[in-house]
């Protein structure tokens, strides 16, 4: 019995000191973040951050870390609901740009138009021929933006199923998270298989090389707070930049190659 409450206290412990390691690693990041911003301001940048993956993938977790201590007034969240009736019958890309950050900003796009790749076209929100108009156009949308200045990262977090399970389980019992809630959350564990291959198809066709896609291991979520945020600061170009910080690998974030998409995602 003595064994087993030491075990117990060195686990306890074991986990209240990665937890003080863990605030203080992001710390040392918000400062870089807001330096990060005072170089977008001062330089008119127009950065923006995509950000995809499953019903419960942590997409809201960390948008809320990156934008912790940046300003509100420079920095937008974009989370659009569904389409109203007139944005139905707009160019499937008009919505979306009319949220684009202008000169001095920075954009995080909680989902994006790469829905019709995913939920559109798993949950039947769009047609077949919808669906393959998008990726038709998406590569020259991309491409327009680019060239017209904006830097755009992508990111797709990726969680295993007993993961999201857990998760998803979780957004039920507890108060503070049922907002989450939604009915595409009720079927997104019937869908694994589905949402699977519509998210393969997606990085493998729109993995641009003006805006390649960054696959997150995102099954731990403080380590890949820490993980994306240091790619997005490592990826950009800033004043008083502390690259030795920024050296480090996680080893959670890697290209989405055609070997990475079939060896390593969940």
């Amino acid at each position: 019995m003595k064994k087993y409450n030491c075990q117990i206290r060195e686990t306890l412990s074991k986990n209240i000191n990665m937890e003080k390691e863990n605030k203080k690693t992001l710390h040392k990041h918000y400062i870089e973040l807001v330096k990060l911003q005072k170089e977008i301001i001062s330089s008119d940048l127009k950065l923006l951050v995509i950000l995809e993956g499953r019903d419960a993938a942590g997409k809201d977790g960390t948008i809320k870390r990156i934008i912790k201590h940046l300003s509100p007034r420079e920095t937008r969240v974009v989370a659009l609901g569904k389409p109203s009736d007139r944005e139905e019958r707009e160019w499937y890309f008009q919505r979306y740009s009319a949220q684009l950050p202008v000169s001095g900003e920075f954009a995080l796009f909680n989902r994006s138009w790469y829905n019709r790749a995913g939920v559109e076209k798993v949950m039947g929100f769009c047609n077949e021929q919808e669906y393959n108009l998008f990726f038709k156009e998406v590569e020259l949308f991309e491409k327009m933006l680019v060239e017209a200045g904006f830097i755009i990262l992508k990111y797709y977090l990726d969680i295993s199923e007993k993961e999201q399970k857990k998760r998803l389980k979780d957004r039920e019992t507890d108060p503070l998270k049922q907002w989450k809630i939604s009915p595409i959350d009720k079927v997104a564990q019937k869908h694994w298989e589905d949402y699977s291959e519509a998210r393969n198809e997606m990085l493998l066709k729109t993995n641009f090389k003006c805006s390649p896609w960054f696959v997150v291991n995102a099954n731990k979520k403080n380590a890949a707070h820490i993980a994306i945020i240091t790619h997005i600061l490592s990826r950009m170009e800033y004043q008083n930049k502390d690259k030795k910080l920024l050296s480090h690998d996680y080893d959670l974030v890697y290209r989405a190659t055609p070997e990475k998409i079939k060896d390593k995602l969940y």
